[in-house]
């Protein structure tokens, strides 16, 4: 079985900022495979479901942002899978443009608060992840207040574009086709022109 957890904030008040690109691409999956994440586990809610003919667990820690390692890592040791196979972790990244993706065998945290926190619970970088652009973050903009900020109606757009490319990357994974998800999705995207 794969747990294929994206990272955000729970509550209303945080519901389509740049820091729940991650939970955006696990309701995206969840409404495309119909699977129903609204069990509970862990501080987390769940689904479980067939994509790509593979078992999975869609995931959406409660836990806020920071302590996504609390609920991940309970959950790797619940159903004993393999964080470095069977783990894809789907979160915001703001050094990439809206709506681009980057897929990641392993890796630090960059920065990434909830990265640093499943780091630190899993005891390893080696797992999967993919990275959904939500912008660089203006000059002179506090970074929490960014990544707590909407999208513009033009970046909505592009998200939603990224949370599509985000859905193929995981099919691909699953299909065990990861190094051609990167050389797919991985390529330089030129910042569209203002």
């Amino acid at each position: 079985m794969y747990i294929i957890a994206g990272l955000g904030n729970p509550t209303m008040q945080y519901e389509g900022t740049r820091h729940n690109a991650g939970f955006d691409v696990i309701d995206a999956l969840a409404d495309k495979y119909n699977i129903s994440v609204d069990g509970r586990k862990n501080r987390a809610y769940i689904g479980k479901g067939i994509i790509e003919g593979q078992k999975v667990l869609l995931v959406k820690p409660q836990t806020y942002m920071n302590l996504s390692g609390e609920s991940i890592g309970g959950l790797v040791d619940y159903f004993k899978i393999d964080e470095e196979q069977d783990l894809i972790v789907i979160y915001d990244d703001i050094s990439l443009s809206p709506g681009q993706i980057r897929i990641r065998k392993k890796g630090s945290a960059g920065g990434h608060n909830g990265i640093k926190n499943i780091i630190a619970h899993l005891g390893t970088q080696v797992f999967p992840r993919i990275k959904v652009g939500v912008g660089e973050k203006p000059k002179k903009y506090d970074l929490a207040d960014y990544v707590l900020s909407h999208f513009t109606k033009a970046e909505r757009k592009e998200m939603e574009e990224g949370y599509q490319k985000a859905i193929q990357a995981v099919e691909k994974i699953l299909a065990g086709e990861m190094e051609a998800a990167m050389n797919e999705f991985n390529r330089k995207v030129k910042p569209k022109e203002a």
